[in-house]
């Protein structure tokens, strides 16, 4: 009796123990993800989607995402003229399922917290320190360019590749963006002024050279002006009179009556 009472309490327990070692046998890797396998502490091989087999208790798993996976990277840095920024960085990257073994071997699991976000760090730093704040205003797509080279090239080396990175978020002081956007305002109000300048300067050179084109037209005609064009003038004005007068002598007589000869018919 107490032997079949036994029998039957371990039988459910052996049951369930094969179960849990026959489905513990099996890994399932999912689309765009590659796992590599270690048994007692060594690297087995590394393996693509679908189910594969291990050994229970012996055998370890470590998956790893072949796709494009984003770090979010925020870093304080200091400017040229030492102005203080705090930014946010978007870095998108991935392995290649080639490199997963080395990397797993190099650089562990943790590849992103212990490879990539230093290095992109670090590299933000040096280049951000190269330019004065009001140039990482202006040209941060160029400032951007650059971390973007030289952050491909550096984890290139570790196998890593790094499609691109953003910077999403980029904070100065308060104080220096006031004194930013003063400076703006006083350059743009200072051009103004050049233009309004300028304009003046313009108007008055025309009008000196209107003035001066002016006095030339008047000083040729008084050199045009001679006596017999004088006399030309008095002879075409006492025409014109005469084809104005209507024959009628003025209606009054003194010393204001004027002396028309009449010549006799012969």
């Amino acid at each position: 009796m107490e032997k079949d009472y036994l029998g039957k309490l371990l039988l459910p327990i052996i049951v369930v123990v094969a179960a849990v070692f026959a489905f513990s046998s099996f890994f399932i890797i999912a689309p765009g993800e590659v796992a590599v396998k270690t048994r007692l502490g060594g690297i087995v091989d590394s393996y693509s989607e679908g189910m594969h087999f291990k050994i229970p208790l012996v055998e370890n798993i470590t998956k790893f995402s072949i796709q494009i996976q984003r770090a979010d990277i925020k870093t304080q840095a200091f400017s040229k003229d030492l102005q203080t920024m705090n930014s946010h960085l978007v870095v998108n990257h991935r392995i290649q399922k080639e490199t997963v073994v080395s990397i797993f071997r190099n650089l562990g699991p943790n590849y992103v917290d212990n490879i990539v976000d230093p290095a992109v760090q670090e590299v933000f730093k040096a280049i951000s320190a190269r330019y004065s704040a009001e140039r990482i205003i202006s040209e941060r797509n160029q400032l951007v360019e650059e971390i973007n080279a030289e952050v491909k090239e550096r984890l290139s080396k570790k196998e890593i590749v790094v499609t691109d990175i953003s910077v999403t978020d980029l904070d100065f002081t308060d104080q220096f963006l006031k004194a930013v956007e003063d400076k703006q305002v006083a350059e743009q109000q200072a051009k103004m002024s050049e233009k309004l300048v300028e304009k003046a300067k313009r108007d008055a050179e025309s009008q000196i050279a209107k003035s001066k084109g002016e006095a030339e037209a008047l000083r040729m005609q008084r050199e045009q002006v001679t006596p017999a064009l004088i006399e030309l003038r008095k002879v075409d004005a006492q025409l014109k009179a005469i084809e104005k007068w209507n024959g009628v002598l003025p209606g009054y007589v003194g010393a204001g009556v004027p002396f028309i000869s009449i010549e006799k018919g012969k």
